[in-house]
């Protein structure tokens, strides 16, 4: 049972919601890898992407019931944002463990860099590798600002933390990116 239209997908919510376990088993199939992908933006070890995600599933399953169809693909961004918010509240648990808070950083000095990476010769899990090998703190603010479209504003208030702290972090990830895709490209061409 694939999930080819708007409308399929809407039948397949309300079945769902009467817990017919071959539309939970289509909407979680259909959905699966994507939202994995979501949360490995945020979740570095595999083991912890399998825990938020079965978080997540858990969370989404138990709330289909306030789930609003608002047209083709409303289903996946619903389902995206309880993924990213559990991942957030994942990173919480995890650093408060932690006998040192979960760090937004200052370990490393401002690095101004104004110029936006160019990503278009670089293969997207590559990219996706570089975004994961950023330092927790940049990684979350990036992949909120760009990934998720909040604004600096509302990424502070998420995290707990200044929106020029958001904005910082957001521009030393830049940079970073900036610079591992340098060395990418210097790797490839002295090949």
């Amino acid at each position: 049972m694939g999930i080819r239209r708007g409308s399929d997908e809407e039948r397949l919510v309300a079945l769902a919601r009467r817990q017919d376990t071959a539309a939970v088993k289509a909407i979680y199939d259909a959905h699966v890898q994507y939202l994995a992908a979501v949360c490995r933006r945020y979740v570095s070890s595999e083991d912890d992407v399998k825990d938020v995600l079965q978080d997540s599933f858990i969370k989404i399953f138990s709330s289909l019931g306030r789930f609003t169809w608002q047209g083709e693909g409303s289903l996946r961004r619903w389902m995206r944002r309880i993924v990213v918010n559990e991942s957030l509240m994942f990173l919480r648990r995890k650093s408060s463990e932690k006998t040192e808070p979960f760090s937004y950083g200052d370990h490393l000095p401002d690095m101004p860099d104004d110029e936006e990476p160019q990503v278009d010769d670089v293969p997207l899990e590559v990219l996706q590798n570089m975004i994961r090998s950023l330092p927790q703190g940049y990684r979350t603010v990036f992949n909120l600002y760009v990934f998720e479209q909040h604004s600096h504003k509302e990424i502070a208030a998420m995290l707990g933390i200044s929106e020029n702290t958001s904005f910082s972090q957001f521009s030393r990830a830049k940079t970073l990116l900036a610079r591992q895709i340098r060395e990418y490209r210097n790797k490839q061409t002295n090949r």
